[in-house]
Formats: C-alpha cells, sequence, structure tokens
C-alpha cells in the first residue's frame, strides 16, 4: 500500500487531499467506497492459505478522474477476485442520457456534467461450495445547463451458490436485512423483491442466483441519510460473506461439482454482458477502462448444448431455486 492516505487504502485517492477534506458528499463517498474496497480486500487476503495478494493498478481517466482496480487471481480459495472502485467526472455520453431516460430521469437537453463514484466487486471462488458474491454501491450527480443538481444512489448484494445451503441463504440474508433495518423496515422486502426481478435471465427463464438486496434511483429521505443507509449496506458485505467462505472452502469436491460450476459460471456471464446496467454504463462512457468493467467475469466458464441436470440430483436443486425466488427469511429454522 501506499504512503499517507495509502496506508488506509489500497492506494491513493483519485482525488486531490485538499478537495478531500471539504466533506462534501462527493467527498464522503470517495472515502467511503476507497474504505471499503481496502477493508474488503483484506479479509479475502486472510482467507487465502498461503499469501495470495492482489495486484493494484491505480489509473487514471482522461476525460476527467480515475479509479484502483483490485484484482487477486489464481489464489487457492479465490480463483479471481475483482474489488474495483471509480471516482469518474465529465460529460454524460448519449447511451447513459438514453438509458437513464428510459427509468424516468428527467434529463435537460444539451450537455449534461456528470460525477460518479462506486464501488464494486465479483468475487469468484476456486472451491464450487463457496457461492460468488457480487456488491455494487454508487453515487450519481447531474448538472443540466441551468446549475440544476439531480443525485441520487444505487447499489445492492446479491449471492450466487452452485449448490443449494439453505442456511447460508438465510443468514446472508438475515445480515442484509439488519443492515437495511438500521434504516427504514420497508427497505429490505422492497429491495429483496427488487433484486430477485433485477438479477433475472429471461432467455433462460431462471434467477442469477439465491438474490439479496438491489436498489437505484434512490434520493430520499435527505442526501445524509440516504449515504448513512448506503454506507451500512456496504459495511454488511464481510459479515454478510467471510463466513460462507470460511465454511466452506475447505470442503472435498470431485470434477462433476466443478463441471457444473464452470457452466453456472457461463450464466454469470451471459447476465453481466447482456443485461447488466453497470456493465453497459461503463462501456458506453468514453475513455472507459474496460479491463476493469470486465473484471466481474471469472477466469474460466463453460457452455453445453441442452445440459440439464439429473432430476433429484443437488444441481437440479439449485436450480429449481433459481427458477422459483423463495423468501428466505420466512423459512423454518432447523433445530
Amino acid at each position: 500500500m501506499a504512503a499517507g492516505y495509502g496506508r488506509r487504502f489500497m492506494a491513493e485517492p483519485i482525488t486531490p487531499k485538499e478537495v478531500l477534506a471539504s466533506k462534501d458528499m462527493k467527498a464522503q463517498m470517495e472515502l467511503l467506497i476507497m474504505k471499503i474496497q481496502a477493508d474488503f480486500c483484506n479479509a479475502l487476503e486472510g482467507e487465502e492459505n498461503f499469501g495470495k495478494k492482489f495486484t493494484v493498478d491505480r489509473w487514471e481517466r482522461s476525460e476527467g478522474g480515475g479509479g484502483i482496480t483490485c484484482v487477486l487471481q489464481d489464489g487457492d480459495v479465490f480463483e479471481k477476485a475483482g474489488v474495483n472502485i471509480s471516482v469518474v467526472h465529465g460529460n454524460l455520453p448519449k447511451g447513459a442520457i438514453q438509458q437513464m431516460r428510459s427509468r424516468g430521469k428527467q434529463l435537460a437537453d444539451g450537455e449534461l456534467p456528470f460525477f460518479a463514484a462506486g464501488v464494486s466487486a465479483v468475487i469468484h471462488p476456486r472451491n464450487p461450495m463457496v457461492p460468488t458474491i457480487h456488491f455494487n454501491y454508487r453515487y450519481f450527480e447531474v448538472t443540466d445547463s441551468q446549475g440544476t443538481k439531480q443525485w441520487w444512489f444505487g447499489g445492492g448484494t446479491d449471492l450466487t451458490p452452485y449448490y443449494l445451503n439453505e442456511e447460508d441463504a438465510i443468514h446472508f440474508h438475515r445480515t442484509l436485512k439488519e443492515a437495511c433495518d438500521e434504516h427504514d423496515s420497508s427497505y429490505y422486502p422492497k429491495f429483496k423483491a427488487w433484486c430477485d426481478k433485477y438479477f433475472f435471465i429471461p432467455h433462460r427463464n431462471e434467477c442469477r442466483g439465491v438474490g439479496g438486496i438491489f436498489f437505484d434511483d434512490l434520493d430520499e429521505p435527505d442526501q445524509e441519510s440516504a449515504f448513512n443507509f448506503v454506507s451500512s449496506c456496504a459495511h454488511s458485505v464481510i459479515p454478510s460473506y467471510l463466513p460462507l467462505v470460511k465454511k466452506h472452502k475447505n470442503e472435498a469436491y470431485g470434477d462433476r461439482e466443478r463441471q457444473w460450476q464452470l457452466l453456472r459460471r457461463g450464466r454469470y456471464v451471459e447476465f453481466n454482458l447482456i443485461y447488466d446496467r453497470g456493465t453497459k454504463f461503463g462501456l458506453y462512457t468514453p475513455g472507459a477502462r474496460y479491463e476493469s468493467i470486465l473484471m466481474s467475469l471469472p477466469l474460466t466458464a463453460k457452455w453445453e448444448y441442452m445440459n440439464l441436470p439429473p432430476a433429484d440430483s443437488k444441481e437440479s436443486e439449485i436450480t429449481h431455486v433459481l427458477k422459483n425466488p423463495k423468501e428466505w427469511l420466512q423459512m423454518p429454522q432447523k433445530q
């Protein structure tokens, strides 16, 4: 890690320190995502048995801003783990404007200066008994020619297991619910349903995983309250996921489980490249860093023609759940 801020973070911030000292929302968000990145990277490195570390790549964007991409590849626990932050600004590209208007944003014509800061992570473990996790938390500002500013937050955390473990799913959802309930008891059920809907693969007629929470365009009740909610969600990632890694990372598995994992990763790739809104925004943005945008893709994946798991198999069990999302926190607890 670098000196100064880098003692706490994976690298020096993108924004100059004197600007970060202003403590406005842009500065608060950048400092938050850098802390979340460093905490998560350190926690994942702690699970590697042979000292594998993240490669840290700090990059700058000529159009404005930059980011820090951290990737751990070919570890004994994590086959590929990517934890990225970006802090970018400039003028919104036409593709991004169209995408935002399609979901109801009232944006003026002409040039629209924007600021976006976010943290995004996708963890692909080696052991098929350890689920994949994805999370993303972001802040967005757009200013029109009259100086009118719109702001909003978005994000979420979701889990993609290869084999169903109901205790894991319940733990994961309970941890997210507790983070939501600190702020508004209506958030978890609303954002859980949104997650099931968003991470749906239409051409497969199934969800990508067992869900979590997802929200976008959050601009209430006020900016500071919304930020505090996002902070709580982001800080809930480690307690929601690390116990599952510790529990399963040394479990035995064979070639059958490995091949199934590779097939399910293929579905993950399909969703990310065809439907994911964040991937599309990144690819629309001039000067985008494609290596960082595509870090969510696994190191290896597989497609087979007409692969159907045998009835009553462990593979068909998870497939059934993906086609029929559950309310995990309403399930009876095992004694």
